[in-house]
């Protein structure tokens, strides 16, 4: 009993074994993992010359910097990982400054036809950070499942009007798009369960492949005043697939950092060129985004470096991380930028969003 107390009494802890209050303030600030646009990776020396060559938004370890939160910054009695987190919600909800404007409006497919890569999640989290930062972006939900206008809060019972309306002629882009809640700058063109047998109905149609493409004219874009187009497709190679790469100038590829995700790659690939051969000659692949990044797995790092490897500057340096707040977000009609702005899903396809407008706002075509 004595060597239990004089061991106590070496260390710092009161008589119940609880450490005192000095050695609850001798944990070191940079072991606590906090995630906000206005925090920075800590680097030793020997990483700074290669700070600019790695992914970011895959959990790296951040603390703020001097003076950038004010009142909670690292140095102040006042910070707490709460309060960071609730300032940098702020910071994403309320910006203070907009993202650049693309120099030509960017259409843009996501595609991969296997499914659980994050297609749908990846549009409409890349689409509302674009929204809540000053873009004007159009979401067109051309998946029967209808997922995208789910998260978007957007009404898609049987009966609305929909993208299978466009897709059939009795129906204008305008006449089917909806606001969504979640910001006046984010549109919604939704999709019904009518669209699981559009499929069908289009083999028997003239200029099958293109009736997407007949509809987003520059008129109606025009009219819509959207900066950005991106569509986001059913885990599948077929006609409404064919519709939305011949609808669009750019093809996004969201890609699981899992081995599975890579097998059927090379196919969508091939359908791409396919595609620019015979039916939309001005189609490219432009962006890659790695989704899913668990950075347990030595896996997800040689996945990830493999695509980078193969694709080089087509790959986002963002990688967006397994996060439960992402998966959440749809059960509540919302995406995660809403649901959770401050958490590290929100802040990863943030710093994507950034980055896809960056290279927009670059382009001279």
């Amino acid at each position: 009993m004595r060597l239990l107390i004089a061991m106590d009494e070496e260390l710092g802890r009161g008589s119940d074994g609880v450490p005192t209050r000095d050695e609850v303030r001798d944990v070191p600030r940079e072991t606590v993992h906090v995630h906000s646009a206005a925090a920075v990776p800590v680097q030793s020396e020997s990483q700074t010359n290669t700070a600019s060559a790695g992914a970011i938004g895959a959990g790296e370890v951040l603390r703020p910097v001097n003076g950038t939160f004010a009142d909670h910054s690292g140095d102040s009695p006042a910070w707490t990982p709460i309060a960071e987190e609730a300032f940098t919600a702020a910071r994403v909800l309320h910006p203070q400054e907009a993202l650049p404007r693309p120099s030509r409006r960017r259409i843009m497919t996501v595609a991969n036809q296997k499914g659980g890569v994050g297609k749908t999640t990846s549009t409409v989290n890349l689409a509302a950070a674009l929204a809540l930062h000053g873009l004007k972006v159009l979401v067109i939900d051309l998946d029967p499942q209808g997922n995208a206008s789910t998260a978007l809060g957007v009404e898609h019972r049987s009966g609305t009007p929909s993208v299978y309306e466009v897709l059939i002629g009795e129906m204008s882009i305008l006449d089917a798009t909806k606001t969504s809640d979640q910001s006046s700058n984010l549109l919604c063109v939704p999709a019904t369960i009518d669209l699981a047998g559009a499929e069908i109905e289009l083999v028997s149609m003239v200029a099958r492949e293109s009736r997407l493409k007949e509809a987003l004219t520059d008129e109606v874009l025009n009219e819509l005043g959207v900066d950005y187009v991106f569509i986001d497709c059913p885990p599948s190679l077929g006609l409404l697939t064919v519709n939305a790469l011949v609808g669009a100038h750019e093809v996004l590829i969201p890609i699981q950092c899992e081995y599975y995700a890579l097998e059927g790659l090379g196919q969508l690939l091939s359908n791409i060129e396919l595609v620019q051969a015979h039916l939309n000659p001005t189609l490219s692949l432009t962006t890659i985004l790695l989704t899913m990044y668990d950075g347990r797995t030595k896996l997800a790092d040689q996945v990830a470096e493999e695509v980078r490897q193969h694709f080089g500057e087509v790959v986002l340096r963002t990688i967006i991380p397994r996060s439960v707040k992402v998966s959440e977000a749809p059960g509540f009609g919302q995406t995660v930028l809403t649901y959770d702005p401050g958490s590290r899903g929100s802040m990863s396809y943030l710093d994507a969003a950034r980055e896809l407008a960056e290279r927009g706002a670059k382009e001279s075509r």
